[in-house]
C-alpha cells in the first residue's frame, strides 16, 4: 500500500502490521492501543479513500470526456470547453486556458475562469509568442511541462505581469505542451491566484488531459479534412455535370447561343451561390444582355438599357479596358457608383452588392462577359472564380462555333443563292427581268434587309429597271416616275462619283435628306427607309446602274452582307453584258439569214430569167421574190410611159400575194 509522505507528497511504500493470533488454551493479552497510533492508522485510510476517490472521479472524468469527443466530431470547440473544465476543476485551479498556434502566436482557443471582458481586453489583444516570458512560450520552446510556484519569484516570467488587467493576478501556473508526434498543436494551461504548487498527481493528470486534447483535435481535423474532400468530390461532380449539361445543349443547339447562354448562367448562379447573374456580349461600343437571372427589378432595369456603353468606373469598363477578371467585394464602394446615376440605380434597385465578371476572349478580342452577383457583402472563392472562368471558356466555345456554323451556313447560302441567279440568266437568256427580281431577293434576303431595287442609267438619270418588295405606295411612285434625277448630295450621286459602294446609317442624318431630295424624301417618308447600302454596277470603270438594299431599322450592314452586294452587282453586270451580246449576236443572225435569202432569190430570178423566154413568168417570179424577201403582203410591176412621164400597171402583171 502506498501513501503520501508529508514532506513532498511523494507516494511512499507502507509496511503492513503482522496480526497476532493468540494461543489455544490461553487467553490473549489484552493490550491497549496507543492513541496517536490509531489516529495515524485513521488519517491514511482516510488519504487512500480521498485518493480512492480522486482516481474514480479522474477515470469517470475521462470517460465523460472521450464520450464528448465521440458525439462532437463535428465541433471541436464544446470538446476544448468541457475538456479544461474538467482539468481545472479536478486539479483545483482556479483558471484554464488552451492556446493553439495562429502562425508564429499562439492565440486561447478554449477559456474558463476568465470574464468575457479580460478575455476581450487582455489575452485576444495580447497573444503569447515562443519565448520565456511566459509559461505557454517555454512549453513550446522546451517541449516539456513548465511549471511555475511563483510567477513574481521568477525573473524571466513576464506576461502575467505586463498583462494583467482587471483580474487578481496568477501566482502559480502549470503549462503542459499538446504533442502530435514531435509537433506542437497548442498548450494547456491551469492557473492559481495563490502560491500553491501543483502535485505530482495533478501535473500528470494535465498531461492526460493534453493527450486528449490530442486526440479531439486530430479527430476533428481528420473528420474535416474527410469532409473536405467530400465537398471537393461533391463540388467536382457538381462542376462536371454543369459542363455536361452546358456541352449538351450546345450540342443540340447549333448555332443557337440563347439556350446555350441560359443554361450557363443558370449554372453559373448556382454553383457560385449567387442571386443574379447576366451574360453581355460587346460589339466594340456597347454591351447587349443576351441572358439574365435574378429579381424583376434586375431583369426590368437590363430591359429598359439594352444596349448599354460601359460605365466608368464599373467592372464592365475594366473588362472592356482589359482586364479579365474583376472581384468586386461590394460595388457600393466602386467609383461608378458614386459618380454613375444609372449605375447607382442598379445596384440599389437589385441590391446586389458582391460581382465576379470573367471576360470572354478569343484570342486577344473580347466578345462579352458572364457575372455573377450576391445580394450580400461575401467574395467569392478562388474555386468559385475558376469555376466561372471555365464557363466563360465554354461560352467562348461556343460563340466560336456559333461563328463557324453561321459562316458556314452563309457561303452555302451564298452559294445557293448565286446558283439561283445564274440558273435564271441561263434560263433567261436576253431577259435581264427576272435575274434582275432573283438577285434582288436573294439580296434581300441574305443581308437581312427590308426590300431593295436596281436602276439603270439612261441619259443623266436612272431608270427602275426591277424592285422587290418595296411598300406599295412606293411602288406606284416609282412607277409614275420611273426615270430619277439625284441631287448632287445624294447617296446615288455618290456612288456614281466615286465607283465605290455607300452605306448609311442613318438616311434621316444625311444633308440630301434635310435638303428635301425628292428620291431621298420619297425613301425615308414614303418606303421607311433608314439604313441602305448602294452598289455601284461598273462595266469597264463606268457606271451602267446601281443595285441598292434597305433596311427600315437603324442597323448597319456587315462586311460579308457588303460584299454579298457586290458579287450580284457584279452578277448584274455579266447579265446585261451577256444580254447586250446575245442580242447583238441575234441580230447578226437574223441580217445574215435575210443576205441568204436575198442570194437565193436572185438565183431564182436568175435561172428563171435563163430557162425561158416568157416575159411574163420572169417578171412574176421577180415580183413573187421581192414579197418574199419584203416580208409584204402583196407587189407589182409598174411600166414608165416616157410619152406621158407616168407609170403604168403592166397589164398581163397581177398582184401577187404572198
Amino acid at each position: 500500500m502506498r501513501r503520501r509522505s508529508t514532506a513532498g507528497g511523494k507516494l511512499v511504500k507502507t509496511r503492513r502490521r503482522k496480526t497476532v493470533t493468540p494461543k489455544r488454551g490461553k487467553a490473549p493479552k489484552v493490550t491497549r492501543s496507543r492513541p496517536s497510533s490509531a489516529a495515524g492508522h485513521e488519517a491514511e485510510i482516510a488519504q487512500l479513500n480521498r485518493e480512492r476517490d480522486e482516481a474514480l472521479e479522474q477515470q469517470a472524468t475521462t470517460s465523460e470526456i472521450l464520450k464528448v469527443i465521440s458525439r462532437s466530431t463535428f465541433d471541436l470547440q464544446p470538446v476544448l470547453e468541457s475538456l479544461l473544465e474538467k482539468a481545472v476543476r479536478l486539479c483545483g485551479a482556479d483558471r484554464g486556458l488552451i492556446m493553439r498556434q495562429d502562425g508564429d502566436l499562439y492565440r486561447v482557443a478554449a477559456s474558463y475562469g476568465h470574464s468575457d471582458e479580460f478575455l476581450e481586453r487582455v489575452v485576444k489583444r495580447n497573444p503569447i509568442h515562443q519565448d520565456r516570458s511566459s509559461a505557454t512560450g517555454r512549453a513550446i520552446l522546451e517541449r516539456r511541462v513548465v511549471h511555475i510556484h511563483d510567477t513574481l519569484a521568477d525573473p524571466e516570467y513576464r506576461w502575467g505581469k505586463d498583462h494583467r488587467g482587471e483580474e487578481g493576478m496568477h501566482r502559480t501556473i502549470l503549462a503542459v505542451p499538446m504533442l502530435k508526434g514531435d509537433t506542437i498543436i497548442g498548450v494547456i494551461l491551469i492557473r492559481r491566484t495563490q502560491v500553491q504548487p501543483f502535485t505530482d498527481m495533478q501535473i500528470a493528470l494535465l498531461s492526460n488531459f493534453a493527450a486528449q486534447a490530442v486526440i479531439a483535435i486530430e479527430n476533428t481535423r481528420l473528420f474535416q479534412a474527410e469532409q473536405q474532400r467530400t465537398r471537393e468530390l461533391t463540388e467536382s461532380l457538381e462542376q462536371q455535370t454543369a459542363t455536361s449539361e452546358v456541352l449538351s445543349v450546345i450540342s443540340r443547339s447549333p448555332g443557337e447561343l440563347a439556350p446555350v447562354f441560359d443554361t450557363m448562367l443558370a449554372n453559373a448562379t448556382r454553383l457560385c451561390e449567387a442571386t443574379h447573374g447576366n451574360v453581355w456580349r460587346f460589339d466594340g461600343e456597347q454591351l447587349h444582355a443576351v441572358a439574365v437571372r435574378g429579381d424583376p427589378g434586375f431583369v426590368e432595369w437590363l430591359r429598359q438599357h439594352n444596349p448599354v456603353p460601359p460605365i466608368a468606373g464599373s467592372a464592365a469598363d475594366r473588362i472592356v479596358r482589359g482586364e479579365r477578371v474583376v472581384h468586386v467585394t461590394d460595388r457600393r464602394e466602386e467609383d461608378a457608383y458614386r459618380s454613375n446615376q444609372t449605375f447607382r440605380q442598379l445596384v440599389d434597385t437589385s441590391g446586389v452588392r458582391a460581382s465576379l465578371s470573367v471576360a470572354l476572349c478569343r484570342d486577344e478580342t473580347l466578345l462579352g462577359m458572364i457575372n455573377v452577383y450576391r445580394q450580400e457583402v461575401r467574395p467569392f472563392s478562388e474555386k468559385q472564380i475558376a469555376l466561372l472562368q471555365n464557363f466563360a471558356a465554354q461560352a467562348v466555345i461556343a460563340i466560336e462555333n456559333t461563328r463557324l456554323l453561321n459562316e458556314l451556313r452563309e457561303s452555302l447560302a451564298q452559294q445557293t443563292a448565286t446558283s439561283e441567279v445564274l440558273k435564271v440568266i441561263s434560263s433567261s437568256p436576253g431577259d435581264l427581268k427576272p435575274v434582275f427580281n432573283a438577285m434582288l431577293e436573294n439580296a434581300a434576303r441574305l443581308c437581312e434587309a427590308q426590300f431593295g431595287n436596281l436602276l439603270l442609267c439612261e441619259g443623266d438619270g436612272f431608270r427602275f429597271a426591277a424592285t422587290h418588295n418595296v411598300p406599295p405606295i412606293y411602288a406606284e411612285l416609282s412607277q409614275r416616275e420611273p426615270i430619277i434625277h439625284p441631287a448632287p448630295l445624294a447617296p446615288l450621286s455618290r456612288a456614281v462619283a466615286t465607283g465605290e459602294f455607300v452605306h448609311i446609317v442613318d438616311l434621316t442624318e444625311q444633308p440630301a435628306y434635310k435638303q428635301r431630295d425628292p428620291p431621298v424624301t420619297a425613301l425615308v417618308d414614303v418606303a421607311g427607309a433608314r439604313t441602305l447600302l448602294i452598289v455601284p454596277m461598273l462595266k469597264d470603270g463606268a457606271v451602267i446602274g446601281a443595285l441598292g438594299i434597305f433596311r427600315q431599322e437603324v442597323r448597319l450592314f456587315t462586311d460579308k452582307q457588303i460584299a454579298l452586294v457586290q458579287n450580284f452587282a457584279a452578277q448584274a453586270v455579266v447579265a446585261i453584258e451577256n444580254a447586250r451580246l446575245l442580242n447583238e449576236l441575234r441580230q447578226r443572225t437574223d441580217e445574215l439569214g435575210r443576205s441568204v435569202g436575198e442570194l437565193r432569190a436572185l438565183g431564182e430570178v436568175s435561172q428563171a430569167v435563163n430557162s425561158t423566154l416568157d416575159l411574163e413568168t420572169v417578171l412574176s417570179t421577180i415580183v413573187a421574190k421581192a414579197v418574199q424577201l419584203s416580208g409584204t403582203e402583196a407587189g407589182a410591176i409598174y411600166v414608165f410611159d416616157d410619152r406621158q412621164r407616168e407609170l403604168h400597171l403592166r397589164p398581163l402583171t397581177a398582184w401577187i400575194s404572198c
